[in-house]
């Protein structure tokens, strides 16, 4: 992460003193239907930008906040959004056109879109950092006293522009990163007395590697695979698997060599990764060794919730996950609520998190992501895995399903209740993905949504909702929340949208 560790920290007492100003207005914040303010939306991935070319079309997942849009309901907000490249117009007038009872062209003069021009593998903060005429154009349109930037991740790149531009940042410091790491995931799970794999410390060279891997089979004998994760990899691209059948019979003493011999042979979870490149990253982000958990039947949960300026901890939803990959490492989606018989407990887990993550002075979004293995008896083994101190990829659909419907979300029960009183349910994905969806251009992908009737129909607040339409005709890649008022209802209209799609690149298309 070279670009963020650069970014200096003579910004951090002036971040702090715009951070307080936050925290004395936050209230007027959160009540945007009735709030009078400028949301600047910074939809940038400051994350390790070599790590990010794993993921297809990286930079179009700066769509994933337009939901945002939705926020324009309120006649008096007003919203700027930013990217690399210019969106086309035809998804922004799709996101405006979901707002209830607001009329098209009242919203659309309240949003204000600015574009940096540049596709390069670089964050988008740092693109918007790099062009300073179009930060002061940033700052001429906005009233700085009633405004705030929203991002998905905070770095010290984020807290730059937050100073340069004079806005406050609802996020944490970034001085706080290490705690959204694997190693400071797993720090903080000790100090809460959740169970977590057995591991190892974090790790900045191949041979320490080798031999706390060496450490954690000895502890742990009956072991299967050990999972390698680069501690500031995301979404299950950082990580590989060592398989230990191979290197059964090593006594304890020789097992770190034929470790490290057997690094090569890893099983890595992002496609077209190697070790000579896997291994490149050790000494830049550093590396855990971790018992992977093995089971029959095994899900992966998760739990988000947020910090507000009080110190309050909220719980705001729960999800299972959606994995794939060689070993069901990488989040492909997830189905809201997590399931019934732990959702509750899981809630309980991250707000234990949540609690130490505030006595750490952390603020706004976190998630926790475990592993949930059913046991003999019925019950669920939870094992928690990783903090994720930002938004992630459950953020957007629940987003979604929030400012669409205008419901809540209730603890005592982990569902989501529309205005009538409905529990709601959908099932969500980043990575809708087929070769034959190349070259479909938005406006395609608009013509089969109204020839099918797949867009959310606010009367019965179920349907399908859009979004990484720009990653559709160069990728074949599509992301979609699916609304249903049950979990089955949910998930077949997830799959009507798939076979509609199927059947509409079939290659027998004609005008």
């Amino acid at each position: 992460m070279q670009e963020l560790n650069n970014s200096s920290s003579e910004f951090a007492e002036e971040f702090r003193n715009l951070q307080k100003e936050l925290r004395e207005r936050w209230r007027a914040i959160e009540e945007f239907d009735s709030g009078d303010c400028d949301i600047i939306i910074i939809p940038s991935l400051s994350l390790d930008q070599q790590e990010m070319k794993k993921v297809e079309g990286a930079y179009h997942y700066e769509e994933r906040h337009l939901f945002s849009l939705i926020r324009l309901r309120n006649p008096r907000t007003r919203l700027i959004y930013i990217t690399s490249e210019p969106l086309h117009p035809m998804i922004v007038d799709y996101y405006l056109q979901l707002l209830p009872g607001i009329p098209f062209s009242h919203a659309r003069d309240r949003l204000l879109l600015f574009c940096t021009y540049d596709a390069s593998a670089k964050s988008l903060t740092q693109k918007i950092l790099e062009r300073p005429r179009l930060m002061e154009r940033i700052r001429q349109a906005v009233r700085p006293t009633k405004s705030y930037m929203v991002c998905y991740n905070s770095t010290p790149l984020e807290r730059e522009l937050s100073v340069k531009l004079g806005i406050p940042l609802w996020a944490s410091d970034p001085d706080l990163l290490y705690w959204g790491t694997k190693s400071g995931s797993r720090q903080i799970f000790k100090e809460c007395g959740l169970p977590y794999p057995d591991g190892s410390e974090l790790v900045w060279n191949v041979e320490d590697l080798a031999e706390s891997a060496a450490g954690l089979w000895e502890r742990q004998p009956h072991l299967k695979r050990i999972v390698i994760k680069l501690n500031e990899g995301f979404s299950g691209e950082g990580n590989a698997i060592l398989d230990l059948n191979s290197l059964a019979g090593k006594a304890p003493k020789e097992r770190a060599k034929a470790i490290g011999d057997s690094f090569h042979n890893l099983r890595f979870q992002a496609t077209g990764e190697t070790w000579e490149n896997f291994s490149s990253r050790i000494p830049e982000l550093g590396a855990i060794a971790e018992a992977f958990i093995e089971g029959e039947e095994k899900l992966s949960p998760s739990v988000q919730g947020r910090i507000v300026p009080s110190g309050e901890v909220e719980i705001l939803s729960t999800h299972d996950q959606i994995l794939g990959g060689p070993d069901g490492q990488i989040f492909l989606g997830c189905r809201f609520p997590a399931d019934e018989s732990y959702r509750l407990a899981l809630q309980e887990l991250g707000w234990k998190v949540g609690k130490n993550l505030a006595e750490k002075g952390a603020l706004e979004r976190f998630g926790v992501d475990f592993l949930a293995v059913r046991q003999s008896d019925g019950n669920w083994d939870m094992q928690a895995i990783e903090i994720n101190l930002r938004k992630g990829g459950t953020t957007h659909p629940f987003m979604a399903l929030k400012l669409l419907t205008n419901g809540r979300y209730e603890r005592s029960t982990g569902l989501f209740y529309s205005q009538q009183g409905r529990p709601k349910y959908y099932v969500a994905s980043d990575n809708l993905k087929k070769e034959r969806y190349r070259g479909l251009l938005p406006n395609d992908l608009m013509d089969i949504i109204a020839d099918n009737q797949l867009h959310f129909d606010t009367s019965t607040e179920t349907g399908s909702v859009f979004h990484l339409m720009g990653c559709l005709s160069e990728f074949g890649k599509l992301g979609l929340t699916s609304i249903g008022n049950s979990q089955q209802e949910a998930e077949e209209m997830y799959n009507k949208v798939v076979k509609v799609l199927d059947r509409e690149t079939s290659g027998d298309f004609t005008f």
